[in-house]
């Protein structure tokens, strides 16, 4: 017959007797399957119900398929014999997974028909609690032991427990040795970690002193290059301060000695505007615009003012910089400090690692003597050496500690090592920057120069203007005297043509009379200013292919056709051709850039009776030995 085991465990049971009240134990169930072959192969299911504080509590139940099969047609179940074991333990699971709640679900119910177990049966139930009513799903009748089988159920837990002992003392006898290999261990352990921390002691002291030594000396050097570049940055900054300073105030003296030169140059023309009306309009229109060049010039002498405000401004931002660095410097000194600092603190780590290792040592001698001692009790030594091993730990973590805080040390050195660095690319910047501004006020100078020389420019054609203006008033002064002669040459050939009664040739204004030309056909007098244009300027006829030359002669009565035989047609001249007609007179006195164009006389002038034309139908031009080019009459 063999037997194998399901299920054994101890399972919450509400013991409910005859006229007592409902109390709590715990019941250990053993299930397990019977197989038995001999003389028919069958399966049987035992049940068996134990406690372990009372040695004879036990109540037994055996399932043969006949048995099962009565019960299951009692109770209803509705699963075969193979699968019945498993549910059974399913419903015990439930109950032990709802046995800490305080309204279970599930539960087991020992009922038993007397006040109390004494060796009758008793029945076990598997109850489902609801709001409704109390479901009991299974049901089984267990019968209290025998005495022989009480008998057996305690020689088989004597057997168990001679087992359990027999293993519990080899497991004893195994840790015992196990603990004494790891005492031996433990302390050669010790013994090579003091050895180590004395080398690390040694090291450490060694390279605290090397690194105090080191930085000491870097930090003199630093402080050394920072206040000699300071001192250069200052040195340069001042000299170039000086230099722009006086290239400014000779810029600004010579572009007010500029201004102040036109100005005079203003005055001069203003004066000169009252000669002539019309020069004034022109002389007007030319002083308007030097008066806006005038203007640019101001503006622009603002903008460089401005501009030399913006320069003094970089300087005090470069001053402002060279503050920063300095305070930088004494932030580093500050971060110096604070890294001795640190480094007495590790000192007085050490000195604190010192205590706990001696400590240690003295805990360690206490624990061998403990050792010698509670060599009888095993749960004492397990506590002293589990007690050992933690100390270890501890010391295991400082070393890390230790090896942790010299790799800080070393990241923040590194650190110091980048920021020194970043302070150098800093200091190239600021060098550069300082180059930067260098090459921008040169710029700025090439730009006054350039205004200079536009300034400069303008003054030449000033002066080219005046010149023209002198010539125009040469040109116009030769004119009047031109006709002045012709007007006396024909008042004087008038008084003879009329010798005794004629009318007298002069006009109401003491003035001689309009000269005529009875040869040609005009038989009324004519302007001067009408010969003047008629002689002077081109003729404007559309259907010429060839225009009539220029010319003009100072015997006006011998007119004759061209040899063309073209017309000119006496035509009124309106003021507004005054810019537009150039009076015959050569491109180079007329077009020059920037220069004031020659014109005629004023619409006054034009509308006074004195210059009013009297126009002929027709006018012949001068004949060809009477042409003279205007050249010969305005000389280059």
């Amino acid at each position: 017959m063999a037997a194998e085991r399901i299920f054994d465990r101890a399972v919450p049971v509400r013991l409910q007797g005859r006229g007592c009240e409902e109390r709590r134990l715990n019941v250990r169930v053993n299930i397990e399957l019977l197989s038995i072959s001999n003389p028919v192969h069958k399966k049987d299911l035992a049940v068996r119900l134990t406690d372990d504080t009372d040695p004879f509590f036990l109540y037994n139940l055996v399932i043969s398929e006949e048995d099962f099969q009565s019960l299951k047609s009692q109770q209803g179940l509705l699963v075969d014999f193979s699968a019945f074991p498993q549910k059974f333990i399913d419903l015990l699971q439930q109950c032990i997974q709802e046995q800490n709640k305080d309204t279970p679900r599930f539960l087991l119910q020992l009922v038993s028909s007397t006040p109390a177990l004494d060796h009758t049966p008793v029945s076990l139930n598997v109850v489902e609690t609801n709001p409704f009513k109390h479901l009991t799903h299974l049901s089984l009748k267990f019968l209290p032991g025998t005495d022989a089988e009480i008998k057996k159920f305690l020689a088989n837990c004597l057997k168990c427990l001679k087992e359990d002992k027999l293993m519990l003392e080899e497991k004893l006898r195994k840790t015992e040795e196990d603990l004494t290999r790891q005492l031996s261990y433990t302390q050669q352990s010790l013994s090579e970690k003091s050895r180590e921390l004395d080398k690390l002691k040694n090291e450490w002291t060694s390279y605290t002193t090397a690194l105090t030594n080191k930085h000491s000396q870097e930090l003199t050097n630093e402080k050394e290059r920072a206040l000699q570049a300071q001192t250069q940055y200052q040195q340069q900054y001042e000299q170039q301060k000086k230099e722009l300073e006086t290239l400014h105030q000779k810029s600004i003296q010579q572009l007010q000695n500029r201004l102040s030169e036109l100005e005079v140059i203003n005055k001069d023309l203003t004066e000169r505007r009252y000669k002539g009306d019309s020069t004034v309009r022109e002389l007007k229109t030319k002083l308007s615009g030097i008066e806006d060049e005038c203007q640019r010039a101001k503006q622009e002498v603002l903008s460089l003012r401005r501009e030399n405000t913006t320069l003094d401004a970089e300087c005090h931002e470069k001053e402002k910089l060279i503050n920063q660095l300095q305070t930088r410097v004494a932030v580093l000194e500050q971060e110096i400090k604070d890294k001795d600092q640190l480094v007495t603190r590790t000192k007085e780590v050490l000195d604190a690692t010192q205590e706990q290792k001696v400590i240690l040592e003295e805990s360690t001698e206490g624990k061998q003597r403990h050792i010698e001692k509670l060599e009888t009790t095993i749960k004492s030594l397990s506590a002293e050496l589990l007690k050992a091993n933690e100390i270890i730990k501890k010391l295991q973590g400082d070393l890390k500690t230790l090896m942790s805080k010299l790799k800080l040390k070393n990241t923040v050195t590194i650190q110091q090592e980048k920021l020194l660095g970043e302070k150098e690319e800093r200091l190239q910047k600021e060098q550069r920057e300082l180059q930067e501004m260098g090459q921008s006020l040169r710029m700025k100078e090439q730009e006054v120069c350039k205004l200079q020389e536009q300034l400069e420019s303008t003054i030449q054609k000033l002066e080219e203007s005046k010149q023209l203006l002198k010539t125009n008033e040469n040109v116009i002064s030769w004119l009047n005297r031109q006709l002045s002669e012709v007007q006396m040459a024909k008042r004087l050939d008038a008084s003879a043509s009329t010798p005794g009664g004629g009318r007298a040739a002069s006009s109401p204004h003491g003035m001689p009379d309009r000269p005529s030309f009875p040869s040609s056909g005009i038989n009324h007098p004519i302007s001067p200013l009408y010969a003047f244009q008629n002689f002077l300027e081109p003729t404007h006829s559309k259907n010429t292919s060839s225009p009539c030359p220029v010319q003009f002669n100072t015997q006006l009565p011998k007119l004759n056709r061209c040899s063309d035989a073209q017309t000119v047609t006496a035509t009124s001249h309106p003021a507004n051709k005054e810019n537009g007609d150039h009076l015959g007179l050569e491109s180079k006195y007329l077009k020059k850039d920037d220069s004031i164009p020659l014109r005629g006389l004023s619409q006054n002038t034009l509308n006074s009776g004195y210059l009013r034309p009297h126009l002929p139908a027709k006018a012949q031009p001068l004949p060809k030995a009477a042409r003279t080019p205007a050249s010969a009459y305005f000389p280059g």
